[in-house]
């Protein structure tokens, strides 16, 4: 039985979220010039002596992309640089459409707010608005809120509330929510016949495996985490192959047909369907 076709730019589902950045063992690479102004350890420099802050590579190759609302501009650009040096791609905004439109473009893995305002227009949706309404948001807070400020802050649809100021706390809750939106994600995943493997890193037909090129499993398994939603090339383009500027390319549109060719050769039938002018869905 197929599935019935929903809205074609219907919100994303929170279960196909990226990962976030890790942070395995490397080697080091000198902290970038000028002291942080948050840290302990600062540079000091004693005649030709000089100390210097070390952290290791983050090695993913495609980065955790933040859209950054902030209305206040000396503390946007601290959060963006911190936000850099720690892993993340970060697109700031300083208004709130701003904010929508680079959520619509860039379909964010978080964002940071500083108005309940965005949260609720976010969550709430817009007509003819493509941007992901189940996104992770964490909304910023003066030291001076207080617990009702928190919970309309809540209720307004922010997963959580960091106060402006606090540096680390942020960062550690940003990387807690994509922890639990990478949990999401099953190991195995059917649909109409089609079984994508994760832990494997394998399609099959039935019982027939197939072989993919690596980027072909990553398109296999993007579009069977939701088969009947149809997926825009942005959003392919980013989370398979880590392409976040919007540039004009052929890319997603090779692989599908490959994709597809393969499928239908084990038994598959109407499969990686071309949505015209928008994108691909796995099922008709």
């Amino acid at each position: 039985m197929r599935c019935s076709h929903p809205p074609l730019l219907e919100a994303p589902d929170p279960s196909a979220r990226a990962s976030a950045v890790r942070r395995p063992a490397g080697p080091v690479v000198p902290w970038p010039a000028g002291p942080r102004v948050d840290e302990p350890t600062r540079f000091r420099r004693e005649g030709h002596l000089a100390r210097r802050c070390v952290r290791p590579y983050a090695r993913s190759v495609t980065r955790a992309a933040v859209v950054l609302a902030e209305h206040e501009p000396e503390h946007r650009e601290y959060l963006e640089r911190h936000l850099r040096d720690d892993g993340f791609a970060v697109f700031r905004a300083g208004w709130n459409a701003q904010a929508l439109d680079l959520a619509e473009r860039v379909a964010p893995d978080v964002v940071i707010a500083a108005e309940a305002e965005l949260c609720r227009r976010i969550r709430a949706g817009e007509p003819g608005r493509t941007w992901d309404r189940n996104v992770p948001l964490i909304l910023l807070t003066d030291s001076h809120a207080g617990a009702a400020d928190r919970v309309r802050a809540l209720e307004s649809g922010a997963d959580d509330v960091v106060e402006r100021h606090l540096y680390l706390e942020l960062l550690a809750r940003m990387r807690a929510l994509l922890r639990r939106a990478a949990l999401g994600q099953a190991d195995v995943v059917e649909a109409e016949g089609i079984v994508v493997d994760h832990r494997a890193r394998q399609v099959r037909v039935g019982p027939l495996p197939l072989r993919l090129s690596a980027r072909e499993f990553e398109l296999a398994a993007k579009l069977a985490s939701d088969p009947c939603r149809v997926f825009t090339k942005a959003e392919l383009l980013r989370d398979v192959w880590g392409i976040r500027n919007g540039v004009r390319t052929r890319t997603v549109d090779s692989h599908a047909s490959r994709l597809r060719r393969k499928l239908e050769d084990a038994g598959a039938e109407r499969v990686v369907v071309n949505v015209w002018g928008v994108g691909y869905r796995l099922l008709e």
